[in-house]
């Protein structure tokens, strides 16, 4: 009798509710990405960046932290969430982006693989946090890090649950890859419009945002620029580091982290019946 394929459960599943917050958040910071791409003003307008909006991503972040904590971490769930936040921050540490090389994205998806897309978004939300405050790379980048880390924590959470084996790790590899690629591109997009005459060595005129332009010629020149500056450097050496580190450290981490869930929901589970509403007289 052949063995039955089961898919993984999800340690951590998203409320309505908490749904809900992740999706205003995520539109809020994909508006913040792309509010310079959406205006209409004349040729000779100045565009200044929105710090307001800039200023309240952060609460709106803290919301959607207060908001999944609330709802379904309990406290075994939390401090496996800060012990992958300090271990992502020590790594990325080590790393620090030298050549492309990033050792945090791995352990970002493997950790939203295994708890979910909420716990993937609040990882990558306290896992740049907290690498910011460790190498002093606090600055106007940071919120764009961390929502565009918080993505890539929580796809990883909504890939389908029922590839495992061999194929759970093959798609997890080829979404690291893309992952990887997509968060360059848009960490570019954060900082790309407000880059006055860029010029480029071999590549005739400037490839700087034109405010007032139509949309596709904008776009089409972020691309050039994005492909020229990172896509064949940075990014590729970002995707190639998380798919080594996916194929060789994935199986035994998943099965280390799937463990540790397992345990955190059962004792949680177990306390919360024994703690149960005392008997009326």
């Amino acid at each position: 009798m052949s063995a039955v394929r089961t898919s993984t459960p999800v340690a951590v599943p998203l409320s309505l509710r908490s749904a809900a917050v992740l999706t205003v958040a995520s539109l809020g910071g994909l508006m913040m990405l792309l509010w310079p791409l959406l205006l209409r003003v004349p040729d000779d307008a100045r565009i200044d960046p929105p710090f307001l909006f800039l200023a309240l991503l952060p609460v709106v972040i803290a919301v959607v932290l207060a908001e999944l904590s609330e709802g379904g971490m309990d406290a075994r769930v939390l401090a496996i969430l800060g012990v992958l936040s300090a271990m992502n921050a020590v790594l990325r540490m080590l790393s620090a982006g030298t050549a492309g090389v990033e050792l945090v994205f791995f352990l970002l998806i493997l950790g939203g693989r295994v708890f979910g897309a909420g716990f993937g978004f609040v990882l990558g939300v306290t896992s740049l946090f907290a690498s910011a405050l460790m190498t002093a790379g606090v600055g106007p980048w940071l919120p764009f890090q961390m929502i565009i880390a918080a993505w890539v924590g929580m796809g990883a959470g909504l890939l389908p649950r029922r590839v495992t084996g061999r194929a759970e790790i093959a798609m997890l590899v080829v979404y690291g890859v893309v992952a990887a690629y997509l968060f360059g591109l848009l960490m570019n997009l954060s900082g790309w419009p407000f880059l006055l005459g860029v010029q480029v060595p071999g590549h005739e005129g400037s490839l700087a945002y034109v405010p007032g332009a139509p949309l596709l010629d904008n776009l089409q020149t972020f691309l050039v620029y994005t492909l020229i500056t990172s896509t064949g450097s940075f990014d590729t050496g970002r995707a190639i580091t998380t798919a080594v580190a996916l194929v060789l450290l994935g199986p035994a981490v998943l099965t280390t982290l799937r463990r540790a869930a397992k345990r955190a929901l059962v004792v949680g589970v177990a306390e919360e019946r024994a703690s149960g509403p005392a008997p009326t007289a």
